[in-house]
């Protein structure tokens, strides 16, 4: 697998990016993991809240080979740099086929039902940026559970590598390669226009531009859902899937998702 350049070194010297073509509020680089110092930094952080554009502004960044994302210390209290990461256990996104991983996680926790394959793509003319970017201003709002969040960037290939690319280890107890599950996420991209938006210690958010808008379809996104992260239904509000469809996935412009 070919490395991509981490453009993220350069803001030790220029920490407002202006080489890189931002405009970067204060911040620090992240590079501590389970296993020690990386060799470069993982992300970037700001010190402060974000706004509400924050997430938008920063998606010229791109340019530069690195995604916008939202992060919070969650009830813990722990910001990126109190995480465990561990780069070193993550593999390739690209070389996991989505259904394969789904299929797989299906066949250990619903053994009496056969996995009924992955869901159709959904159209929308929704761009999934934009609608990123709103869930994003969303979620920075005052009352939103994710409120006081911060601006981060990281260097992957997509937004649906940001987990593996910084060595995420959310999923740990469900999945110990994250990779496995941004495959996932890569085909969440490309039938549902997903965007990585935000990660908690152990929670992802992901935005949504084309959610499914029928009961039927719902369900079908919702056996994904149970396949990539089964505390949604076993320890959530809505334990059966099509409640959970019902609920958390038809019409929805977000998705979150949380490993015990």
């Amino acid at each position: 697998m070919a490395t991509l350049p981490n453009p993220l070194p350069a803001l030790a010297a220029d920490p407002t990016g202006r080489s890189l073509g931002l405009q970067l509020p204060p911040g620090k680089l992240v590079d501590a993991t389970i296993d020690g110092t990386w060799h470069e930094p993982l992300l970037w952080y700001a010190d402060e809240p974000a706004s509400h554009r924050a997430w938008a502004d920063l998606l010229p960044a791109r340019r530069a080979g690195l995604h916008p994302l939202l992060v919070h210390g969650g009830h813990r209290k722990e910001w990126p740099e109190d995480w465990e990461l561990s780069p070193d256990s993550a593999s390739y996104p690209g070389d996991h086929d989505a259904e394969d991983v789904l299929a797989e996680s299906w066949e250990g926790l619903a053994e009496e039902d056969e996995w009924p394959g992955l869901a159709g793509p959904m159209t929308s003319s929704a761009d999934p940026d934009k609608e990123a970017a709103e869930v994003a201003s969303i979620l920075t709002d005052e009352g939103s559970w994710l409120h006081g969040a911060r601006l981060a960037l990281v260097p992957a290939r997509r937004s649906a590598d940001i987990p593996a690319a910084v060595g995420w280890l959310g999923p740990v107890n469900h999945e110990g390669d994250v990779a496995r599950l941004c495959a996932v996420l890569r085909s969440w991209e490309d039938r549902f226009g997903i965007r990585v938006v935000a990660l908690t210690f152990d929670q992802l958010v992901v935005s949504v531009a084309a959610p499914p808008t029928t009961q039927e379809e719902a369900e079908a996104v919702a056996a994904e859902h149970f396949a990539f992260c089964p505390d949604n239904i076993h320890q959530g509000r809505h334990p059966t899937l099509p409640a959970y469809a019902t609920n958390q996935v038809l019409d929805q412009p977000a998705w979150t998702f949380w490993w015990d």
